[in-house]
């Protein structure tokens, strides 16, 4: 296999022993998807966890480093689905992982309801803006505004591929929190566990982390807020311990 196209390049994904195909044209991941991936519960010895709006692939790879369940992941675009695969098969993966090209508001037709652990989804976090101002890049448009996806379908997505009592976790902007908790409790998605990321102490939030359970009680944990840099703008112990394992 080729593993590589033109444009695109081999990086390491932080502290793992794996390399992950991305492309500053067509997507790179960002802190958000790392983050996602080592919030979300996961079962460690088997189970099936699904990732909605996979991108390159970057969080079932990353998923995979802490579970030995099957893991799944959707993605619309062709060109990001496709590096997907090839970095799976890179990382020798392919027994693990598997990638489905597909739009995750008809994914049920072909994957059914409730057969799910764990949903994980990073989704687009912005409505759609005029013509003029979207971006004239249409795999980085589609992969930050609503374009072929809201935040109602992300979670409308989430919940049907969710069993009784299965995990389902998103990453978000903090600005969109009553729109997702109330999105979640619509769709039978009890928030459980919130997490608020700040750039540095003194600043206000920029990410939030939500974690439901289908059909849960309600029970809602705010957990201690995460901070990235530091005073002279080095990552926390808290952020090392995430990126690479210190």
């Amino acid at each position: 296999m080729d593993f590589l196209k033109e444009g695109e390049r081999l990086d390491y994904l932080l502290a793992e022993d794996m390399r992950i195909i991305q492309s500053p044209a067509v997507f790179s991941f960002s802190l958000d998807a790392v983050l996602l991936a080592r919030f979300v519960y996961v079962p460690i010895q088997k189970g099936n966890l699904i990732d909605l709006c996979s991108g390159n692939g970057v969080i079932p790879l990353f998923l995979s480093t802490r579970t030995k369940g099957a893991i799944t992941g959707v993605e619309i675009q062709v060109r990001l689905h496709d590096m997907a695969v090839r970095s799976i098969a890179y990382n020798k993966l392919q027994d693990r992982i598997k990638m489905i090209h597909g739009d995750i508001k008809e994914i049920h037709q072909v994957l059914g309801y409730g057969k799910y652990d764990v949903v994980t989804c990073n989704p687009p976090y912005f409505p759609t803006p005029s013509k003029e101002e979207i971006n004239e890049n249409e795999h980085l448009a589609i992969a930050r505004h609503e374009i072929l996806c809201t935040l109602e379908d992300a979670v409308k997505a989430s919940s049907g591929l969710a069993r009784q009592g299965g995990k389902v976790a998103f990453v978000h902007r903090p600005g969109r929190l009553l729109d997702i908790v109330t999105l979640m409790r619509k769709y039978k998605l009890e928030p459980k566990r919130v997490q608020f990321v700040y750039p540095k102490a003194g600043k206000e939030a920029n990410t939030l982390l939500i974690e439901g359970v289908k059909n849960g009680n309600p029970d809602l944990k705010i957990l201690p807020p995460l901070y990235v840099y530091n005073e002279e703008n080095e990552y926390t112990p808290e952020m090392r311990e995430i990126l690479y394992g210190e």
